[in-house]
């Protein structure tokens, strides 16, 4: 990966936990994990994790309607020129690495 693109993936999980932060309603605690840019920097995907795990679906549902409004946010708070097509999924790469931890503690 370029330095650009590691600079506009770290502007974009900056930017995507302030949002999240910011427009959640305080009954789960969403966690910006990561970014995904595609190689061509068109696309960019924002990993998050949500606690408690009952209030996934509801989390990615509120993050996939604001998709609109966190470009706009991005675009007032940052100077990227050209900003990638934002969307938002649960990371269950983290999820599966904390169950992992689980069971060889157990």
């Amino acid at each position: 990966m370029s330095i650009r693109n590691d600079r506009i993936t770290e502007v974009l999980r900056d930017l995507g936990a302030r949002f999240l932060q910011q427009n959640a309603n305080n009954s789960s605690l969403l966690t910006v994990t990561s970014v995904e840019l595609s190689g061509d920097g068109k696309r960019a995907t924002i990993f998050f994790t949500v606690f408690p795990e009952s209030f996934q679906k509801t989390a990615l549902e509120f993050a996939k309607r604001k998709r609109s409004e966190f470009k706009q946010f991005v675009k007032d708070n940052s100077k990227l020129g050209r900003i990638p097509l934002l969307d938002f999924d649960i990371d269950s790469g983290e999820k599966n690495r904390q169950r992992i931890d689980t069971l060889l503690n157990e």
